[in-house]
C-alpha cells in the first residue's frame, strides 16, 4: 500500500474554517490503495483509477428515435402532402442494404440506422403516427423540420473523448457509459481498508446486560455504516479497554494491514484517556480545531504513515465530523474525487442565533409550506449526545460563517440525511 509523508496531517491548533481544512488536506492527500482491472459488473461503487475514452462514437451512426419512414428533406413539399414509394425497411441492427434514392421512403424502426443516400443522405424521419399508408406508398403531411426525429453520430459521445475522468465514483450511470464507449473493463482503486474501534471501559456492546456507569455503544454500528456508503471495506475491531500499552498493540496491529483507523471519543487529557498517548506511541497526533458545530475538535494523525482519524464521542457530533470531514478526506485516501453533499433550498419556519465565523448544522423536520415548498422546523433538544434527533428529523439546515441570526421565513440549504450518506436508502 501506498504511504503518507510524516508531516501529511501536522496542524498548528487555530480554529479553521471546514472548507479551508478540507481545501489544506485535499492538496496533500493522495490515493492510499493499489489499482486493479476489473469487469464492469465489480465496479460499482469503485474510484475510477484512470480516464475512460470513448473507443467509438455513442451512437455509432445516424439512427431514427422513432418508428416511422426515413426521407429526403428537400424531396418534401412545404405546404401540400407529399406522396413517396415505400422502397425498403431497416430496423436496429438491421441497415437498410443500399443507398436510398431520392423521391423515396424507407421504412424505419427505432433505432435503426439511417439509410446511406444519393446526392446527400436521407436526413429527416416522419413519425408514423404523422403520415398515412396507401399500397406501398406513404403520404406525408407538411410542416415537419429538416433533421427531425435523427440521432446523430456522436452527439451522446464522440470518438476518442474522455468520458469519465480519474478519480470519478462509479455508479449505474457510469458503467452504462463506459461499456457504451466500448470498454468491458475498467482500471479502479481498491477500496480503502478501514479498522474501526471504540475505547472506554464504560462502553459495551448491544445486546449485553449494563453494569452501573455502562453505555451501549451507538458510534460503531454509526460508522460502520457510514464508511461502507463511502466505498471502504471496514474490519470491526470492537471495543478496547482504557490501557495505554494495549492500545499501543492494537493500533499498531490495525496499521500494518489496513490503509486508515478510526476510533470514536477517548481522544482528550483526561486521566482515563489513552488514544493520544498510544497513537503517538506509533507517530503522531494532531487536533484541528474546526469552526463548526456541533463537532469542534477532530484529532487526525499517523500511525507510522497510516492516517488515524478521532471523531468526537458523542453520536451525533461523530456523525456531522464523519460526514463533512472525514468523509471527503477517506475518499481522497481511496482514489475519489469528492463530490460535496446537495443543499436544497428551504424556508425557515424558526428564528435561532449562532455565533460568528462558524458553521453550523441544525436537525430539522420539513413541513409544507403551503405553496409548493418546504418549511424546516427544528428538533426541540439539539444536545449532540441526543440520537433520537436524526431518527425524527429529515435532514440538517447549514448556517454559513457569516450568518449571525435565523428569522423565520428565511432560506437555508437543506441537507437531507441520504445526501450525506446516512439515510436508509
Amino acid at each position: 500500500m501506498a504511504q503518507l509523508s510524516d508531516d501529511c496531517f501536522a496542524h498548528g491548533g487555530a480554529l479553521i474554517r471546514l472548507d479551508d481544512a478540507l481545501a489544506d488536506l485535499g492538496q496533500r492527500l493522495k490515493p492510499v490503495t493499489t489499482v486493479e482491472t476489473l469487469q464492469l459488473q465489480g465496479c460499482r461503487g469503485r474510484a475510477l483509477a484512470r480516464p475512460v475514452e470513448a473507443q467509438v462514437a455513442v451512437p455509432p451512426r445516424d439512427n431514427s428515435a422513432v418508428d416511422g419512414y426515413a426521407v429526403y428533406f428537400d424531396d418534401l413539399s412545404s405546404d401540400a402532402e407529399t406522396v413517396l414509394p415505400v422502397i425498403g425497411r431497416a430496423a436496429a441492427g438491421h441497415p437498410f442494404p443500399g443507398p436510398q434514392p431520392r423521391g423515396t421512403a424507407v421504412r424505419v424502426l427505432t433505432g435503426a440506422v439511417m439509410p446511406e443516400g444519393q446526392n446527400g443522405a436521407p436526413d429527416t424521419v416522419m413519425m408514423q403516427e404523422d403520415c398515412r399508408l396507401e399500397g406501398e406508398r406513404v403520404v406525408i403531411r407538411p410542416g415537419i423540420k429538416r433533421g427531425a426525429n435523427r440521432r446523430l453520430a456522436g452527439e451522446d459521445v464522440r470518438s476518442g473523448e474522455i468520458v469519465l475522468p480519474a478519480g470519478r465514483l462509479l455508479g449505474a450511470a457510469e458503467l452504462a457509459l463506459a461499456a457504451a464507449a466500448g470498454h468491458a473493463t475498467l482500471e479502479v482503486y481498491r477500496p480503502l481498508k478501514v479498522a474501526l474501534l471504540s475505547t472506554g471501559d464504560e462502553v459495551h456492546p448491544a445486546g449485553g446486560s449494563l453494569p452501573p456507569g455502562g453505555i451501549y455503544d451507538a458510534n460503531r454500528p454509526l460508522l460502520s455504516a457510514l464508511l461502507a456508503t463511502a466505498g471502504c471495506v471496514v474490519s470491526d475491531l470492537g471495543i478496547q479497554p482504557d490501557r495505554r500499552d494495549h492500545l499501543v498493540r492494537v493500533f499498531g496491529e490495525a496499521a500494518a494491514t489496513h490503509d486508515a483507523v478510526i476510533s470514536s471519543g477517548g481522544v482528550s487529557t483526561g486521566d482515563e484517556d489513552h488514544v493520544k498517548a498510544a497513537i503517538e506511541a506509533n507517530g503522531s497526533l494532531h487536533f484541528w480545531r474546526l469552526a463548526i458545530k456541533p463537532g469542534r475538535p477532530v484529532a487526525l494523525g499517523q500511525i507510522g504513515r497510516v492516517p488515524f482519524f478521532g471523531l468526537p464521542g458523542n453520536p451525533v457530533a461523530a456523525m456531522l465530523t464523519f460526514c463533512f470531514f472525514a468523509r471527503p478526506l477517506l475518499q481522497r485516501l481511496g482514489g475519489a474525487v469528492p463530490v460535496p453533499p446537495r443543499g436544497y433550498p428551504v424556508v425557515s419556519g424558526f428564528g435561532y442565533k449562532k455565533k460568528s465565523d462558524r458553521r453550523e448544522w441544525v436537525r430539522v423536520s420539513l413541513e409544507s409550506d403551503g405553496q409548493g415548498g418546504w418549511r424546516a422546523e427544528k428538533y426541540p433538544v439539539d444536545g449532540a449526545g441526543v440520537i433520537t434527533s436524526l431518527t425524527r428529523t429529515d435532514g440538517l439546515i447549514e448556517l454559513a460563517e457569516d450568518v449571525t441570526r435565523l428569522e423565520p421565513g428565511m432560506r437555508v440549504p437543506f441537507y437531507p440525511y441520504a445526501e450525506l450518506g446516512s439515510g436508509a436508502v
